[in-house]
């Protein structure tokens, strides 16, 4: 039996972007990201669904869009020229990694908002694709059937990977000292997993429309992804 699913605050939402604490959870976070697969999985979702090559890709709650220029040092020889848009509420890009972007031929843009209010009103109407890493999560059922209704109406393709709620992942999240996490990230991990998505949860929360093909299933050890495809992108 699936766990019931929970959305509780976490910790690193609501420190401030200097605090030391939140700068340390962030260093752990690209370790955990690294841990659980989320760089490749996401890779590899991209690489066999996208026919051509895009024009405009946005992540949406980017974080330092390290995660994203992983994908572009992976995926710039078969997409050239890419415009990638890094919406976040803090703004944490550094100017490293934005050349490094430039240095692979993309074009980085980023976006200091809430992914709520530039989804009701962006200004890039039509993008490829939508990626989103570890950040549904935190959003209720209704709170997600609005940014997917939203989504839907800006994107040939929307590609979340989230935490998996499961056992196995939730003794996963307690063992993150065994990788030197601080007690922000420790904390955070396990309510992300109660928050996490399991079976076609967030397939039932897509706008109903013929028009786009769904994917929804478990990926890697840790982690549930969520693919939406319009059928004629």
């Amino acid at each position: 039996m699936a766990l019931e699913r929970c959305v509780e605050p976490e910790w690193l939402d609501e420190l401030p972007a200097d605090d030391p604490r939140a700068q340390r959870s962030r260093r752990d976070l690209r370790r955990v990201n690294w841990v659980m697969g989320q760089g490749l999985i996401i890779r590899r979702v991209l690489a066999r669904t996208v026919v051509s090559p895009p024009r405009v890709v946005v992540e949406l709650g980017a974080g330092d869009g390290r995660l994203m220029l992983h994908l572009a040092r992976r995926l710039s020889t078969d997409w050239p020229g890419v415009k990638v848009v890094l919406l976040d509420r803090q703004g944490l890009v550094t100017k490293q990694t934005l050349e490094a972007f430039a240095s692979l031929g993309w074009e980085a843009t980023v976006v200091t908002a809430d992914l709520f209010d530039w989804l009701a009103d962006p200004p890039v109407r039509e993008t490829d694709i939508i990626v989103m890493n570890l950040v549904i999560h935190h959003f209720s059922a209704e709170q997600l059937k609005g940014l997917f209704a939203r989504a839907a109406l800006h994107t040939r393709l929307f590609l979340a990977c989230e935490p998996r709620r499961s056992a196995f992942a939730s003794m996963g999240s307690r063992m993150l000292w065994a990788l030197g996490c601080n007690d922000v990230t420790r904390h955070d991990a396990v309510l992300s997993v109660r928050a996490g998505f399991t079976g076609k949860e967030l397939s039932g929360l897509w706008p109903v429309d013929e028009g786009w093909r769904l994917e929804e299933r478990a990926a890697g050890l840790f982690s549930h992804c969520f693919l939406a495809v319009r059928k004629n992108g």
